[in-house]
């Protein structure tokens, strides 16, 4: 959930990821279009500054609009503040005419230590995008070690999860970012230069738990697919590989070009394509974008184009979305 040309909370200016490649792949911007992850503001921004007649701009974090007041405003209502979550955008408009989806997490909230995202600087332990039910220590502190092992293993494919899991129950209870990182830093190699920090994957797991951010991305494909009119563009940037394969996995369903689990299964009659694509093949961010955004290093963009063929209901296990059983 990024967005934004301006500056964030930190001062430091902040751009879109794959903006100039969304632009490309969806040219002529016109019409209406919805934007799933408002964060900043910079796709919305951009989408209009582009020809975009209209942007719905979605956002579960109440603190996004506040911030994007002052800018905003000049576009008038060309720009619809909605908040709630891409899962259900269909319910906030159709005949879109675009969606957009970024599932990276926003600048604004990880330079914000308070909201407890970031692994690099100390903060309560919350990770909540909208500010609201259950955070990241009630997961930490309150299931069992084979439920937060799944989390950390299913979610943040963190291979060394239940070493880390057991750690955790040890050292319960556990209230700040600094002090779980430290703790999966001792059970993890001292990293070599260049690789991410020890901590990364266990709390990308976290924030994923906590905002149910894979079943946002399931239900906020099929939401785009209802809401897309005939021609209608969707565009979303992945920044892990469960989220692009999910993306891919959906859209080659969706494209009816999906194919059989094995040969030996019996031939089942397919959908007709809801979207069609130019490429199957993901857009990658320029050597020039991750150098001037080291953010944009491992996004991924998929761009389908919607048919007139009716919406319909796929199942999570045939684009393989984790699972993770037992309560948190």
């Amino acid at each position: 959930m990024t967005g934004g040309s301006h500056n964030t909370l930190s001062g430091g200016p902040h751009v879109p990821v794959l903006i100039d490649a969304i632009l490309k792949a969806c040219a002529p911007i016109t019409g209406v279009w919805l934007d799933g992850t408002f964060g900043a503001g910079g796709y919305t921004r951009a989408l209009l500054e582009a020809g975009a007649t209209r942007v719905v701009a979605v956002d579960r974090d109440p603190l996004a609009f506040d911030l994007a007041a002052d800018w905003a405003a000049s576009f008038g209502d060309r720009i619809v503040m909605q908040p709630g979550v891409f899962s259900q955008l269909d319910t906030y408009a159709t005949d879109l005419d675009g969606v957009v989806l970024d599932l990276g997490v926003s600048s604004m909230q990880l330079d914000q230590a308070a909201r407890g995202f970031s692994f690099m600087q100390d903060g309560p332990l919350d990770m909540r995008m909208s500010q609201d039910g259950p955070s990241a220590a009630d997961i930490v502190n309150t299931v069992d070690e084979a439920v937060l092992a799944d989390i950390l293993f299913h979610y943040g494919e963190e291979r060394a999860s239940r070493r880390i899991a057991r750690a955790i129950i040890a050292a319960r209870p556990i209230t700040t970012t600094l002090e779980l990182a430290g703790i999966i830093e001792k059970c993890l190699p001292r990293p070599k230069p260049g690789q991410s920090h020890p901590a990364t994957r266990s709390f990308q797991a976290l924030r994923i738990a906590v905002n149910s951010e894979y079943d946002e991305l399931y239900q906020g494909l099929m939401a785009a697919e209802r809401a897309l009119k005939p021609g209608g563009q969707l565009a979303v940037v992945t920044f892990h590989s469960i989220e692009d394969r999910m993306v891919k996995r959906f859209l080659a369903a969706r494209t009816g070009g999906a194919g059989r689990a094995n040969r030996y299964a019996p031939e089942q009659v397919a959908d007709a394509p809801a979207f069609t694509q130019a490429s199957r093949k993901a857009i990658a961010p320029s050597d020039a974008e991750t150098a001037a955004n080291p953010r944009a290093r491992s996004a991924k963009l998929r761009v389908a184009t919607r048919t007139d063929a009716p919406a319909a209901v796929i199942d999570p296990k045939s684009i393989a979305m984790p699972h993770v059983g037992g309560a948190f």
